[in-house]
């Protein structure tokens, strides 16, 4: 059904099935990653429903409505794979382990999927891998060129693959991280990766697993860039539809809690090991199976959300001042559902310049440098970016030791106070 710039989803995006049961309902939001310049404020800002759906057929969770991904990942997308440290030093391991475990050998293909500014490519460049990256962020693939990872600007599908097979020839390892829950057409990707795979050839995308959301209850992780909430079960059978197996699967730290799904044609040379059952049996027994344990899911989100609230209610009462630290595309979810106003926090921090000098979406709170927090030295600072807490507070240290204190919201709020 479309409406405008999106339209919902009727089907599942793995099995499609049109047997779907919507067990989420967070408040509609704009787009998490549009952040707006001083300029733009006042211009028109939709917002869309964020509403989780529950496949009953082969319990996948999706979004139940997807915009206009143009406009997602093609209007000023900021995020930026290399200002994280920490993630940068994730991809940097990754690459290492991956070459080692499979003995890639030199001058091999090796393709990203949602290749970003080329930080996870560059650490395959400087093992003597011949790469590709494909990204649709116009900015951001050419920040990728300029550092000489070659990318091309657009979406990636079966008629992408391929051209990309005529030009290239086919690949020895297809790479994707957090890519693969923003595409909607999920099926014509995994036919374009058999497409451009070789016989031998490894797929390996991570993306944030939901067992982790479920049980940390990081809800703010759903956003309309996230289409799909994956686990395992369903994804075991999404790569059977398209001729390719999955054979190991491992639960890794990024994001909050991810997957390392790995894959190959069913010719392919390697064992499906145990790691593959082992998670679909946890899935099952968290009732992740059961559309009634995502109802309660939504229950003890807005158990957080009040408890949230309170706290800073609490703290305005008592004249305190609070920034918050992390201008994610999850913070809008985040800020949206918790009910957050400029009159409740004074201003974000984000350490990626492209985050610097805007406004957030929606609710237009300003956001500056991290150097904003000790210009102006905030009694509280909340902690957006959560999946970095840990670095956060080592790194700003000095601001604790100056007396602030951090708030951390999820999975329950509280404050950490200098030790």
């Amino acid at each position: 059904m479309k409406q405008g710039d999106y339209f919902k989803k009727s089907n599942c995006r793995i099995c499609e099935s049109e047997s779907l049961k919507r067990v989420v309902e967070l408040t509609p939001t704009p787009p998490g990653n549009n952040f707006l310049k001083k300029e733009e404020i006042g211009n028109e800002e939709r917002e869309y429903p964020l509403e989780l759906y529950f496949c009953r057929d082969c319990y996948h969770i999706q979004l139940g409505h997807v915009v206009d991904p143009s406009f997602l990942f093609q209007n000023n997308y900021t995020y930026v794979s290399g200002t994280s440290s920490v993630f940068v030093e994730h991809l940097k391991n990754y690459a290492d382990y991956v070459v080692n475990l499979f003995n890639i050998k030199p001058n091999s293909l090796i393709v990203d999927i949602g290749s970003n500014d080329g930080t996870c490519l560059k650490h395959f460049k400087d093992l003597g891998m011949n790469v590709l990256g494909i990204d649709p962020a116009e900015e951001i693939t050419k920040i990728a060129s300029s550092r000489g990872i070659e990318t091309i600007n657009d979406f990636f599908s079966e008629s992408l693959a391929r051209d990309i097979v005529k030009d290239y020839g086919k690949a020895k390892l297809i790479t994707s991280h957090n890519a693969c829950a923003h595409i909607d057409d999920l099926g014509g990707v995994i036919a374009g990766v058999e497409a451009l795979l070789d016989d031998d050839g490894i797929f390996i995308m991570e993306v944030g697993y939901f067992v982790d959301v479920f049980e940390n209850k990081w809800f703010d992780t759903i956003y309309h860039e996230h289409l799909d909430y994956h686990t395992v079960n369903p994804l075991d059978k999404l790569f059977h539809r398209f001729n390719m197996e999955l054979f190991r699967v491992e639960r890794v730290s990024p994001q909050g809690g991810s997957i390392r799904v790995m894959s190959q044609k069913k010719s392919g040379p390697h064992t499906k090991d145990t790691s593959v059952n082992k998670l679909i049996s946890l899935e099952k027994e968290l009732g992740l199976t059961q559309s009634k344990t995502l109802h309660n899911f939504e229950h003890q989100i807005n158990q957080v959300r009040d408890a949230f609230i309170e706290l800073i209610s609490n703290l305005k009462k008592e004249g305190k001042s609070i920034a918050a630290f992390g201008a994610a595309t999850k913070a809008t979810t985040l800020i949206f559902h918790f009910q957050i106003e400029k009159e409740d926090i004074d201003f974000i921090v984000d350490e990626n310049p492209l985050k610097q000098n805007v406004y957030s979406p929606g609710k237009h709170i300003p956001v500056y440098s991290a150097e904003k927090i000790y210009d102006e030295k905030p009694d509280f600072l909340v902690i957006l970016a959560w999946n970095f807490a840990e670095a956060i507070m080592k790194n700003h240290k000095k601001y604790s030791d100056l007396g602030g204190s951090f708030i951390l919201p999820m999975p329950d709020p509280k404050i950490v106070r200098n030790q």
